[in-house]
């Protein structure tokens, strides 16, 4: 008796172990995929997931002047990303979305989605950033943001030239980003209309720290077709602070 049930066991356990081996391919191909994800799943649904619904400024509309005017920022937020929110979740019902999940989730696989979720779930995304990414008070990258700007620009008056390069070459509509890559560097992209580097059709994928409206409507009251003007006052209110917990959260 004490013989079989031990050859027993032992069967057991060899079954048990050849399951094990058997899981594991599985297993590591779910944690790659993970960790080769463009836009960083863990994070931005931990920490910077984005719902569907607008939220209030932490600034005053005058806050951010001379650099935006304050009728420039009532419009830009009070009309055109409250309709991309709204537009949003209208496009979210009639394609079955839930919106209980991070809308960061249905960026990943935008191709899948008709046109009117791509151009409001990525209005509304990239607004909402952008709003987060303004403040009035004077900042400035620090410690590790700050070594890799130096790293993979030379310094930060290079960041500054070159990303405004590519703001300003924007042809019409669209964005300009400093985004963090999967291979671990900073780099700059450009994205038209209300596209971003989340979103699976975008052709530099990647998490974005912070993005540079130059849609019109963000600047022309104040600055009519002196988009360069613009560019350089942006740089004035970038939240400094909190790109670099952005930056933080992915190390």
């Amino acid at each position: 008796m004490k013989e079989n049930s031990r050859r027993n066991f032992i069967q057991k356990s060899a079954k048990a172990g050849m399951a094990t081996l058997i899981a594991m391919p599985s297993i590591s191909s779910a944690m790659a995929a993970v960790s080769n994800s463009h836009y960083y799943p863990a994070i931005n649904t931990k920490l910077f997931a984005t719902g569907f619904d607008q939220q209030p400024l932490s600034f005053a509309y005058a806050a951010l002047e001379p650099s935006i005017d304050t009728p420039t920022m009532d419009i830009h937020f009070n009309k055109h990303a409250a309709t991309y929110s709204k537009n949003v979740k209208e496009a979210a019902v009639a394609e079955k979305v839930d919106m209980t999940k991070p809308l960061e989730d249905v960026l990943s696989k935008i191709s899948s989605f008709s046109a009117k979720m791509r151009n409001n779930a990525g209005g509304h995304y990239n607004h909402e950033l952008f709003w987060k990414c303004l403040t009035p008070t004077n900042t400035q990258p620090t410690g590790k943001l700050l070594a890799a700007i130096e790293k993979d620009f030379g310094s930060l008056d290079g960041l500054k030239k070159q990303l405004s390069e590519v703001a300003k070459n924007r042809f019409g509509s669209g964005w300009a980003w400093l985004i963090y890559s999967t291979d671990k560097k900073l780099i700059l992209s450009s994205t038209p209309n209300q596209d971003n580097p989340l979103m699976d059709i975008a052709e530099v994928k990647g998490f974005p720290l912070f993005g540079l409206d130059v849609w019109e409507h963000a600047y022309y009251l104040k600055y009519q077709n002196r988009r360069a003007d613009y560019i350089d006052s942006f740089w004035k209110v970038l939240n400094w602070n909190y790109v670099n917990e952005r930056f933080i959260s992915i190390q």
